[in-house]
């Protein structure tokens, strides 16, 4: 399995626990990247959204996005708009999105990441 992965996430964000929980328990290095300390740029939410898509990169269940503005949350009906949220409310991106190289994907699923990390 490759070793050139990075996770990005909230430390306390149930799913990224068991992300991060399921490369420590198979021994795989990766590097976490914080989202409230490190937040993506606006050229790396495009370039996210353009792969895995912008409403699957929105995460609309979560508190954050609950708690905007409702004429905010209205205005998201693109790529654009989701990654302006996206840009200035971090917390609103699904987690984690996982990067091996040029590959991604976002959220935690066993078998997906399996997939992701095999060679």
């Amino acid at each position: 399995m490759t070793t050139n992965i990075t996770l990005y996430g909230i430390p306390n964000c149930d799913t990224v626990k068991k992300a991060r929980r399921w490369l420590q328990l198979r021994g795989i290095e990766h590097r976490f990247v914080d989202f409230k300390k490190q937040a993506p740029s606006a050229a790396q939410l495009e370039h996210w959204a353009a792969d895995l898509g912008w409403e699957r990169l929105l995460n609309r269940q979560g508190s954050t996005w609950r708690g905007l503005d409702a004429h905010l949350r209205e205005g998201v009906t693109d790529a654009s708009s989701a990654c302006k949220v996206m840009l200035a409310h971090p917390s609103t991106i699904k987690r984690p999105v996982v990067e091996v190289g040029e590959r991604r994907m976002v959220g935690f699923d066993e078998q997906a990441f399996e997939d992701l990390l095999a060679p």
